[in-house]
């Protein structure tokens, strides 16, 4: 997951620090996937030819429903929080013998040296016989930071040092209404605390202090969902389409500092291109507008803050905060390897971000490129090492276990 921007030591460091493994629970019958399966190479493959090591239980031809699960040591560096360790973990599974789809399951764990620490788990699963999807987001932080004030017309020279806890938790449940689409409602909590930000003058301490009321701020609200989904695996889509549009009214009933309301539309396309091929051509729109009343300002949209930490590849997270977003990404996905080992990416997007909507704004581009190294074939996981660029010099390397969107 993108929490800031990461710089991969080496190739060879975190290949030699991989692990995957995988625990099978009933064979595999269908002859034209174990025939792709084994002529696709993962690190796993690359260790045990190497190193003459058995670190699956499974062969090619004894797979199941899993768990198929990628473990990555991270060790880099990263602008905001200098040299960064830390555990990211993915688990995806079937839950049915159907095999319609992966459910998924991402934990990761981070520390800095500028001590800094901060914890998240996402999951994504699917009970199909119960036609239940369960789709949520719990993280903590202990994070001091930046910030740079509200609107597209901030510069680096605004930059202010913040200190702040965070706990995010938000659980959703769906019920399939039909063929891939479900409806759903959740529960949502936002919670920031010892809030200490620099006394520096300037127009972020100006935001801060405007939308910011003490050294606390409590966002509490159900949410109303609509989704539509028929990708087989969201860690990695080869084909299909995702659509999600989420109502969120934050109630004082419900223990919220204020009553406010967002609409949250996440829209995404995936096509084999070209079509004979594994190549993937892939569309993310992200939204995410304020409709009514005023949130909080860490609770305000902003880039490197959606629910996976992935928008705005070139830029710190925060750098861009508003009661409005408006984001779109294209990328381009393709092996370099014919055993699959390898492939890469390139990619662009644009944002506006908007506080309000009779100011001047501007849109705000970012593109780049990536490596991507298979981590476990079984569930198509791979290790994603990003370099995207923006404007204002705005630059740096991403590090994401499984693909960006």
């Amino acid at each position: 997951m993108k929490l800031s921007l990461y710089v991969t030591l080496t190739c060879a460091v975190i290949c030699l620090l991989s692990f995957n493994y995988m625990a099978s629970a009933q064979s595999e019958t269908q002859s034209q996937n174990e025939n792709v399966l084994s002529k696709t190479k993962d690190i796993v493959d690359m260790l045990q030819g190497g190193f003459k090591t058995h670190l699956r239980k499974d062969s090619v031809l004894s797979k199941g429903n899993g768990p198929f699960i990628s473990i990555m040591p991270i060790i880099g560096y990263a602008m905001q929080s200098g040299l960064t360790g830390g555990i990211v973990t993915n688990t995806s599974f079937y839950t049915d013998e159907h095999r319609a789809r992966y459910s998924n399951l991402l934990i990761n764990g981070y520390t800095s040296q500028y001590h800094q620490f901060w914890v998240t788990a996402n999951n994504s699963i699917f009970f199909e016989k119960q036609k239940i999807h369960l789709l949520g987001d719990i993280r903590y932080y202990n994070f001091p930071t930046q910030t740079f004030g509200l609107g597209t017309n901030t510069t680096l020279n605004d930059a202010l040092d913040i200190k702040y806890s965070y706990l995010r938790i938000s659980q959703i449940i769906y019920r399939e209404l039909a063929p891939n689409i479900f409806a759903g409602a959740g529960f949502n909590i936002d919670y920031h605390w010892n809030i200490t930000p620099d006394t520096i003058p300037g127009k972020a301490l100006s935001d801060l202090h405007e939308f910011q009321k003490g050294s606390r701020s409590f966002s509490s609200g159900i949410s109303f969902n609509l989704l539509y989904d028929n990708r087989r695996n969201s860690v990695n889509p080869k084909e299909g389409y995702y659509a999600n549009i989420q109502f969120r009214p934050n109630l004082t009933l419900l223990g919220s500092d204020t009553n406010w309301q967002s609409l949250l539309i996440d829209l995404r396309h995936y096509i084999k291109f070209p079509a004979s091929s594994h190549n993937v051509l892939a569309f993310w729109n992200y939204n995410n507008f304020t409709l009514n009343g005023t949130p909080p300002y860490l609770d305000k949209p902003s880039i490197g803050w959606d629910s996976f930490s992935n928008t705005g590849r070139g830029y710190v997270p925060g750098r861009y905060t508003g009661n409005n977003i408006i984001y779109l990404e294209s990328e381009y996905r393709f092996g370099i390897s014919r055993n699959g080992l390898l492939g890469g990416v390139v990619f662009g997007h644009a944002e506006n971000i908007v506080q309000n909507w009779s100011e001047k704004h501007s849109i705000i581009p970012g593109a780049g490129f990536g490596l991507r190294i298979k981590m476990n074939k079984y569930s198509n996981t791979n290790l994603a090492i990003d370099y995207g660029f923006g404007v204002n010099g705005s630059h740096g390397f991403f590090f994401n276990l499984g693909e960006v969107f």
